[in-house]
């Protein structure tokens, strides 16, 4: 078999495997937080799809979106991509393989919640989500996810 087939087949038999694997904890609740200086107590769950897809790359006054990640094991990013984004977590990781091939970069990752709290409280325009459970530090408020 020729390496292009070989990768592809391999590609499909890791979205098949993956598929079948269940989310351990997927309904774990998140809240979403953003810098103090974003504007606005809600915001649509389109927007935040678009948002995190790396689609709408400012903010209603115009400012830079910086959008941040969990971890791609993190329970709190799978309950995120199932609710907000409604596709599979692997179909979000060949979605941004082919999007890395045309120069766009996936937002970054932090490994925890806290690590989120720190990246929004430091980044003018930043949007991230966290566990529903910990408390908020100064420096990032939440906003209310509407439809």
């Amino acid at each position: 078999m020729d390496r292009p087939r070989l990768t592809a087949a391999a590609l499909v038999v890791a979205v098949l495997v993956t598929a079948f694997v269940p989310v351990v904890g997927a309904e774990a609740s998140y809240r979403i937080i953003v810098h103090p200086q974003v504007k606005g107590s809600q915001i649509p769950r389109t927007t935040l799809s678009s948002i995190f897809l790396k689609q709408a790359p400012r903010w209603g006054d115009g400012s830079p979106v910086l959008p941040v990640d969990q971890s791609m094991r993190s329970r709190i990013r799978q309950s995120f991509v199932a609710d907000i984004l409604q596709r599979p977590l692997v179909e979000m990781q060949v979605f941004w393989s082919r999007r890395m091939a045309t120069g766009v970069t996936p937002p970054p990752v932090k490994q925890t919640d806290e690590e989120v709290m720190a990246f929004v409280a430091a980044t003018p325009g930043s949007i991230g989500y966290v566990s529903s459970s910990l408390p908020l530090p100064a420096g990032v408020r939440e906003v209310a996810i509407i439809e």
